[in-house]
């Protein structure tokens, strides 16, 4: 499976059906955030703590890794930072490009792999901003390195990502409130028959990887981060009623 290919499909097909990840924001979202005002999400609930950001955003060059879809990128627009966008999927990134021609904005997008930022030279970046979107890779610490790279020193990593335990479960039992162990971890989806996959994901859906917190957090460690704060969200499903099924983590390039 070329996993990069195949997801940027899927994620296509979402923008068409209208997952709620592709949906852009409102007029009403961007004119409060002109004012200040804002809310963002790295995971699904959950808002990002204001002091993870700085006081200003004026001036701030920020990318916005694997983050589409019209959503988080537009409102640090209006805020007054230079965004940049990088993503997988064109129709995600069409989704920001109507957002900024209907409010004014300049945001720069550029369609490629969370794994490789070849395209930025080095300490290019005051803030990466990194929503839950590493599942749908089957490495990690690549993001951990070119995020550092393109890092200016003191800049920042803002990341969230799945906890990797929901993924030992039977998706549509775990639905149902039926939690049934069907998997080992890690999960690659490239393990699983057609069969299985049509099942855990259907025609339409990216397919997905679980990365150990070993991965996750260990590996911002490694690629040079010093972690400065996190947090766990839930989602509004069975499972969710019953363990955090996201992490949050604020990271700095020293």
């Amino acid at each position: 499976m070329d996993v990069l290919k195949y997801n940027k499909e899927k994620w296509n097909k979402q923008v068409e059906s209208g997952n709620p990840w592709t949906i852009p924001v409102s007029a009403e979202v961007i004119a409060e955030a002109r004012k200040g005002n804002f809310n963002v999400l790295l995971t699904e609930q959950k808002p990002v703590p204001r002091d993870w950001f700085p006081d200003s955003f004026k001036g701030l060059k920020m990318l916005c890794l694997a983050c589409g879809g019209g959503q988080q990128g537009p409102v640090f627009a209006a805020l007054g930072a230079e965004v940049t966008i990088l993503d997988n999927s064109p129709r995600q990134l069409e989704q920001d490009r109507k957002v900024a021609e209907r409010e004014g904005l300049n945001i720069r997008t550029v369609e490629g792999d969370m794994r490789d930022l070849s395209v930025f030279t080095d300490e290019s970046f005051d803030l990466v901003f990194h929503p839950v979107s590493n599942c749908f890779i089957p490495e990690v610490r690549p993001v951990w390195k070119e995020s550092y790279r393109v890092l200016k020193r003191k800049g920042f990593l803002l990341s969230g990502f799945t906890n990797p335990f929901m993924y030992m479960f039977d998706w549509r039992k775990a639905d149902e409130g039926i939690f049934k162990v069907r998997h080992k971890l890690p999960f690659d989806s490239r393990t699983l028959s057609p069969e299985d996959l049509k099942y855990e994901y259907g025609d339409e859906m990216p397919v997905e990887f679980s990365h150990s917190l070993e991965e996750q957090i260990g590996g911002q460690l490694v690629a040079g981060f010093l972690l400065q704060a996190m947090y766990e969200d839930t989602q509004p499903t069975p499972l969710g009623e019953y363990m955090p099924c996201y992490i949050a983590t604020c990271a700095v390039k020293p």
